[in-house]
């Protein structure tokens, strides 16, 4: 009887799983998929949906070498097998073989674009595949092979491959020198039209982006048309966030269909695929009260946009696979607060300008760079609070910077208070302090930039 270990080899994310077989006068009992152990001990949770099964009858039966566009857990279920793994992804790593003899009591975890590969030792050889995606004759296409014979391999096969048994497919794929690296899992956004989106797809040139002609995010039956299959990440950066109009009959509903059932309909199709969704939520769950908000703060939303982004919110926690991205005061390339005030400024405008409001800046590129690391490390799922790093200041405070990188002089800009400013207008209630606690973030290995350093650099590329 042996611990359960997970050990990693020399191809990246192939890790050798040790089991724990219990034997007696009866035979033997293994706990061959165990999420919790096995996960802890550094495994991906890498949610399977399929187990296959292949019986050999003979020793000597040889399959592979077969990369699939999904992961998977191979485990000999009766007999012994000599296993190979070579590296098909794009990168350094390409080409790297792992090979290995497995019984009863070891299990392979082959992450996607891995091809795998075994040859039976006995006769009567059951060997188990438990895979995170539903096999299916149109993804056949997106398969990598590679010849069990090719000689940069150089794999030792036990029984050689003249006198094993092999498939005519097996016999005849290609060379190593002749296989297209399988392409990593695609990305998706939603909302590519926004300035998040464009942020997005400006950094992921290989992303598809879905815009409001795409997919009408009012409508759940076109939500739940989306195909997310071969989408190994999904991020929604849509929403309704018309503050004031989210307060209307019809802005209402929509910011509800947006915020809350749309988000719904994405968790759904992303639990059914086993893709990884993020989704960008707001300062606005929160009614302001606190200075700093951490991740755990419980909901106390002001207004039908906060009420909507929080549902969205709860929602999404049910995906176990989720980034909940909180943010506030979000500027990128578009219509937003400081291209506003910018523009305000070369004109010689002096604005009145709430002073008693508080946060940070979260620019939309440090939003990506934050998905990026989140998303690389592999950072345990859940929610980040993520916004640009520095002081915390006022809406006022900030107009002032600009008008003073215009070249112009701060004092146009008149402090006022929210109510002042409100007054005679109809407008929804928003939080007095944003400022997000990044804590959670910086404990990953995520530096935010600080808010005053990106604003100049932000500045200086407007017109």
């Amino acid at each position: 009887m042996a611990e359960l270990s997970v050990t990693p080899t020399a191809i990246d994310g192939l890790l050798v799983v040790q089991l724990d077989v219990r034997a007696d006068n009866r035979g033997w009992f293994k706990e061959n998929w165990q999420r919790a152990k096995m996960v802890g001990l550094g495994l991906p949770d890498f949610a399977p949906v399929q187990n296959n099964v292949s019986f050999n009858t003979k020793a000597g039966a040889t399959r592979g070498i077969h990369a699939e566009p999904w992961d998977k857990l191979v485990s000999v279920l009766h007999g012994r097998i000599f296993g190979a793994w070579v590296d098909l992804r794009p990168g350094d790593g390409f080409g790297r073989v792992v090979t290995l003899e497995l019984g009863a009591d070891t299990a392979v975890f082959v992450p996607r674009g891995v091809g795998n590969a075994f040859q039976t030792l006995t006769d009567e050889t059951v060997y188990s595949y438990l895979v995170n995606d539903h096999w299916s004759l149109a993804a056949k296409d997106s398969y990598t092979f590679c010849n069990l014979a090719d000689e940069t391999l150089a794999i030792e096969w036990p029984i050689p491959l003249a006198q094993a048994e092999l498939s005519e497919a097996d016999k005849n794929h290609p060379p190593l020198s002749a296989v297209v690296p399988m392409s990593p899992p695609r990305r998706l956004v939603i909302g590519a039209g926004g300035q998040l989106g464009r942020a997005l797809l400006a950094a992921w040139p290989d992303a598809t982006g879905l815009t409001r002609a795409d997919v009408d995010l009012t409508d759940p039956a076109g939500v739940a048309k989306l195909d997310l299959s071969g989408y190994g990440l999904v991020v929604n950066a849509a929403a309704y966030t018309a503050v004031d109009a989210a307060e209307t009959e019809q802005g209402r509903r929509d910011a509800w269909a947006v915020n809350v059932a749309a988000v719904g309909a994405l968790v759904h199709a992303a639990r059914e695929h086993g893709t990884t969704l993020v989704h960008v939520s707001s300062d606005y769950v929160f009614d302001g009260t606190i200075e700093q908000h951490t991740e755990d703060e419980p909901f106390s939303p002001l207004g039908v946009y906060g009420q909507t982004k929080a549902a969205g919110d709860a929602v999404l926690a049910t995906l176990p696979r989720h980034y909940l991205l909180r943010t506030s005061w979000v500027i990128g390339d578009g219509k937003n607060f400081v291209a506003t005030m910018a523009s305000l400024a070369d004109r010689g405008i002096a604005p009145s300008v709430v002073g008693d409001q508080f946060g940070r800046l979260t620019f939309t590129d440090e939003i990506v760079a934050a998905i990026d690391h989140l998303v690389g490390t592999g950072a345990p799922f859940g929610t980040y609070n993520v916004s640009n790093g520095g002081p915390v200041t006022s809406w006022a405070d900030i107009a002032k910077d600009v008008y003073a990188a215009r070249g112009k002089d701060p004092a146009m800009v008149t402090e006022v208070s929210a109510e002042e400013y409100g007054r005679g207008k109809d407008l929804a209630l928003r939080p007095r302090h944003s400022a997000l606690d990044l804590g959670k973030l910086t404990a990953t290995g995520f530096a935010p930039r600080p808010a005053h350093d990106r604003l100049a650099a932000y500045l200086a590329e407007l017109p």
